[in-house]
C-alpha cells in the first residue's frame, strides 16, 4: 500500500497559522491532497492535545490514530467492511519546537521536529516540560531555552522511542545549518547525542541534489514535509512509502528511515527550492535578490542600504559543500518536484490568486473526478488526463511541471519565489481559448 506521509505541519494554535487547521479539516484536506499519514502537529499545546485526545482513536498498538467520525462513517452500512481502513487518513503525534540558547559565543536558534510513538508519550513529555517551567500554552510551537542536545537526552530518557529530526535544516534564522544562528555540522549541535540523529528535513528552499553536495551529511536520510500553515499547503512536500497494510506502524516507519530501506521509502515530493522564501540572498525591504556569486562580489553587503544581506540556502550550501552539483549517492530515495494543482490551474487561467472562485471551482471539479490532487500530479498520464476531458491547457501545465520546463524567479529573505509555467506571450495567445474553456 502506498503511504504518502506529511509529518511536519501545524495547527491553529501556532502563530501565523490558519484558524481552519482543526482535526476534522486536517482529515478532510489530507484526503483531498492524497496524503494518508499526517501529523496532528503541535502536540505540546495543552488545549490542542486535549482536542486530539477527544477526536482521535488509536489504530490498535500501531502508534497511529484515526479521526473518530471518519472511522464511524466508514463502518456504516455501505462503507468499509469491519477492519478495512486503508482509505482512511492516519494521524501521528509530532510537533515542531524552537530552541534558543547561547553556545560558542553565538545565539543559536534551532527548530526540530519531534516524533512521539503514541499519545501517552506525548502527554508524558508535556508534563515534564511544564514541570520544568516551560510555557506550553502561548504557542503551538513553543520556545525552549535549552540546548538541542540536552533536550534530545531528555526525550530519550522519557521514552527511547521518541525521535528528533532537525527541521528545514538550511533556513537562515531557525535551523541547524542556518547562516544566522546555526552550526557547521550535526555533531557540533548535538554533541554526544548525534548518534540518535538519523534524518534531516530538507525544507522548502533546498532539494535533495543540493543536500547531496555535502558529504558529511551522507549518514542521514533526507525527508521532506510541508511545514504547512494552511490547509491548502498540506502535502506540498511529503514522503512516499510502500508498506503492507499490517506494517503501517510508527515502529516500521522509524525502522525504514533508520535503515535506509529504499524498497519501502520510494521517494520524496519536493517544492521547487527556488520558490522557497530563503533560496537566494537578499534584503526584502530593499527588494534586493542576489545569487551566491553576486553576494560574494558584494562581500555580503546590500548594495542599497549597505547593511549585511540575509544569506540564503543556496549560498550556505555552497559554503559547506565538498561536491559539485549533480552528485547522486547510491543509498538515498529519489524525488519528484511538483507545483500544487491549484497554482497550475491559476496560471492556466491567467489568474494571480489560487483562491479565486474560478480556480477553486475547477480544482474541486478535478478532485471530484480523480480522487485526490497527488493522484492527478503523480499518477495520471497525459493520455489519461486528456481521455478524461481535462482541458488541454491544464494537461500542458502538468506536463511542463513534471519536466521542470519553468521560468523561475528565486525567493529571498522571507519572500517566496515566483514560478511561471507559461510566458506572458503564451498566455496572451491562449487567452481566447481559456475564456471558451472555462
Amino acid at each position: 500500500m502506498r503511504i504518502i506521509a506529511d509529518i511536519h505541519t501545524h495547527s491553529r494554535f501556532s502563530r501565523a497559522c490558519s484558524p481552519e487547521l482543526t482535526i476534522p479539516n486536517l482529515d478532510k484536506w489530507a484526503k483531498i491532497k492524497g496524503v494518508n499519514l499526517i501529523t496532528v502537529a503541535d502536540f505540546t499545546q495543552p488545549a490542542w492535545l486535549k482536542e486530539c485526545e477527544q477526536m482521535l482513536i488509536a489504530d490498535g498498538s500501531s502508534g497511529f490514530y484515526f479521526y473518530k467520525e471518519a472511522l464511524r462513517s466508514a463502518l456504516q452500512p455501505g462503507g468499509l467492511a469491519q477492519g478495512q481502513t486503508k482509505n482512511l487518513v492516519r494521524f501521528m503525534f509530532t510537533t515542531e519546537l524552537a530552541f534558543i540558547y547561547k553556545q560558542g559565543g553565538k545565539t543559536r536558534r534551532i527548530h526540530n521536529v519531534i516524533l512521539a510513538p503514541n499519545l501517552s508519550a506525548a502527554k508524558k513529555l508535556n508534563k515534564e516540560l511544564e514541570r520544568r517551567g516551560f510555557n506550553l500554552h502561548s504557542d503551538g510551537r513553543p520556545i525552549l531555552g535549552m540546548p538541542d542536545k540536552d533536550f534530545l537526552k531528555l526525550i530519550k530518557e522519557l521514552d527511547e522511542d521518541f525521535e528528533l529530526i532537525p527541521a528545514h535544516v538550511w533556513t537562515p534564522w531557525f535551523a541547524i545549518f542556518g547562516s544566522k544562528s546555526g552550526y557547521d555540522s550535526v555533531e557540533e549541535c548535538y554533541g554526544e547525542m548525534s548518534k540518535y540523529i538519523f534524518a534531516l528535513e530538507t525544507g522548502l528552499s533546498s532539494d535533495p541534489p543540493m543536500n547531496w553536495r555535502v558529504s558529511q551529511n551522507d549518514p542521514y536520510i533526507l525527508v521532506s514535509n510541508s511545514d504547512s500553515h494552511s490547509l491548502q499547503n498540506i502535502g506540498r512536500e511529503a514522503n512516499v512509502f510502500e508498506l503492507a497494510e499490517d506494517k503501517i506502524t510508527y515502529q516500521e516507519l522509524i525502522r525504514i528511515l533508520k535503515e535506509k530501506d529504499l524498497k519501502r521509502f520510494l521517494y520524496t515530493i519536493e517544492f521547487f527550492p527556488e520558490e522557497g522564501m530563503y533560496h537566494y540572498d537578499g534584503h526584502r525591504d530593499c527588494q534586493v535578490s542576489l545569487p551566491p556569486q553576486e553576494t560574494r562580489r558584494q562581500k555580503g553587503i546590500c548594495p542599497k542600504c549597505k547593511k549585511p544581506l540575509t544569506i540564503g540556502v543556496d549560498y550556505r550550501v555552497e559554503e559547506l559543500a565538498d561536491r559539485d552539483l549533480g552528485f547522486v549517492p547510491g543509498d538515498k530515495p529519489g524525488f519528484r518536484k511538483l507545483i500544487e494543482l491549484d497554482k497550475i490551474i491559476a496560471q492556466c487561467l491567467g489568474i494571480k490568486s489560487r483562491n479565486s472562485k474560478q480556480v477553486i471551482g475547477y480544482y474541486e471539479q478535478l478532485i471530484q473526478q480523480f480522487g485526490s490532487e497527488l493522484n492527478i500530479l503523480l499518477d495520471l498520464s497525459e493520455q489519461e488526463l486528456t481521455a478524461n476531458n481535462v482541458e488541454p491547457i491544464i494537461v500542458e501545465g502538468i506536463k511542463r511541471v513534471r519536466a521542470g520546463e519553468l521560468q523561475i524567479k528565486p525567493g529571498y529573505d522571507g519572500t517566496y519565489g515566483e514560478i511561471n509555467i507559461f510566458s506572458d506571450l503564451e498566455l496572451v495567445e491562449m487567452k481566447p481559448q481559456q475564456k471558451k474553456l472555462f
